[in-house]
């Protein structure tokens, strides 16, 4: 069986870079790397990681918390982390709290117990968290966790640019429906939207803004469209725009069962740029998350100083499709 010692020999390298190279060290030039990594492919060396744990008390594990992995967006996000860790020589332990705050607590203390090399966490919920006594870091990434250092889409300036879009179509009766509120990205977008349609009504008095909340599912959208067309038609808005791109799908779905035609009579936009938001007919706009980029923030940073990371907002980044249109005259 091949030994660190043969691999580096093999490589032409020290053991202690071989030993960078699997701790995913980012100091090690990459020439390096790949001649390490080369070299481990050629003799099969599979590392002790038992032993390694005992040495330093920690795995090469990432943990990972989401609130829902069916969620299409948390999904992405996964997939994000799970090649960034990789790419570090490390594997990703992911665990679902499905939006209970309760079983999103017993999940991190699993996951601390087992003493990985950080924790990222998508937090259910920000209302009332615990601090947790580790040194293990903890970031919390699209929603805040406690006191945790947050990696986020700045989600208000995000609600902001489809509120523009909309505005700039000629739109002056909208819609908003809102995600839940006990989510800082929740109320971050139902900010950023309110805020940028108080703006631009100083410009045109005539323009008007119904909100309504639901959860960031396709149920939410269906119920609350709903009960938006369940009114005479010269009350129903121009334009809807959502929270997340479930919601919006959700919509798209009541706007087809009703007859409404979209964009001719009704514009839609969603938040999140999921797979499905470019598949969907009409195809939908929505706010791109820079899922990529928060995934490569986060990794960097567990493997950096994470404890005195600051608080970082990326921006997003508007994705007009067939969707969104010229707002309809009506007589």
């Amino acid at each position: 069986m091949a030994t660190i010692r043969d691999v580096a020999q093999s490589a032409g390298v020290s053991v202690g870079t071989v030993s960078k190279v699997l701790s995913g060290d980012p100091t090690v030039k990459k020439v390096l790397r790949d001649r390490v990594m080369t070299a481990i492919d050629q003799l099969g060396y599979r590392p002790n990681l038992a032993a390694r744990a005992l040495r330093t008390n920690r795995v090469d594990v990432i943990g990972l918390v989401v609130p829902d992995i069916t969620n299409p967006f948390f999904a992405q996000l996964a997939k994000a982390i799970e090649t960034e860790a990789a790419s570090r020589g490390h594997t990703v332990m992911l665990a679902n709290s499905h939006d209970c705050p309760d079983t999103e607590r017993r999940q991190l203390l699993a996951l601390l117990d087992r003493s990985p090399r950080g924790i990222v966490i998508c937090s259910a919920s920000d209302e009332g968290a615990p601090t947790y006594r580790s040194d293990i870091p903890i970031l919390s990434i699209d929603r805040r966790l406690d006191h945790y250092p947050l990696i986020s889409t700045d989600h208000a300036d995000g609600a902001a640019q489809i509120a523009d879009h909309l505005f700039e179509l000629g739109h002056r009766h909208i819609a908003y429906i809102a995600g839940p509120q006990n989510t800082m990205a929740g109320r971050a977008r139902l900010t950023g939207f309110q805020g940028r349609i108080k703006n631009l009504a100083r410009q045109d008095q005539k323009l008007r803004l119904q909100t309504h909340q639901g959860q960031f599912d396709y149920q939410s959208g269906e119920d609350i469209a709903r009960q938006i067309f369940s009114g005479r038609a010269d009350t129903w808005p121009t334009a809807i725009a959502t929270a997340s791109d479930q919601l919006a799908i959700g919509v798209l779905r009541v706007a087809r069962d009703l007859g409404i035609s979209v964009p001719d009579d009704l514009s839609v936009a969603g938040f999140d740029d999921i797979e499905l938001a470019s598949l969907v007919v009409p195809r939908l706009t929505t706010l791109r998350q820079p899922v990529t980029k928060l995934a490569e923030t986060a990794i960097a940073a567990l493997f950096g100083s994470a404890e005195n990371m600051s608080d970082l907002l990326l921006p997003g980044s508007l994705v007009v499709r067939s969707s969104t249109a010229a707002a309809p005259i009506r007589r």
